[in-house]
């Protein structure tokens, strides 16, 4: 059975990463499909209760990390989401020019390269 994941990423920044994880679920040989993707603040004003809703629904977050990811104030509450709900969550290397990690990131998460079998690998609880 397929992992449910959820995407969280820098809407101002890395939507094309967004599209090319969403790509890769749909490689024949994926072992995780996308349920929802990371929601814009500016939806509505209840969108932590709708992320909360969509992470807890999920069996891993994966977050994209790009270069502007101290600003990204979504993703952290979204990484908090996760950690309250107890939603495994990962960091994944988005840019080859750099990616730096989210401000509600723990110290101890760890910044994972982007490889397909890499990808595979963290979907499936190695890290």
């Amino acid at each position: 059975m397929k992992k449910r994941v959820f995407i969280s990423f820098d809407y101002d920044h890395d939507s094309d990463l967004k599209a090319m994880l969403v790509g890769q679920s749909k490689n024949p040989d994926s072992p995780f499909e996308i349920v929802d993707m990371s929601i814009k603040e500016a939806i509505s004003n209840d969108w932590k209760s709708s992320a909360r809703r969509r992470i807890r629904g999920c069996d891993v977050v994966v977050v994209i990390c790009g270069l502007y990811m101290k600003s990204a104030s979504g993703v952290s509450a979204e990484i908090k989401i996760a950690q309250e709900e107890g939603t495994p969550y990962f960091l994944l290397h988005g840019r080859s020019n750099g990616a730096t990690k989210p401000v509600g990131a723990r110290e101890t998460d760890k910044i994972y390269t982007w490889s397909w079998d890499n990808l595979k690998m963290l979907i499936g609880g190695r890290r």
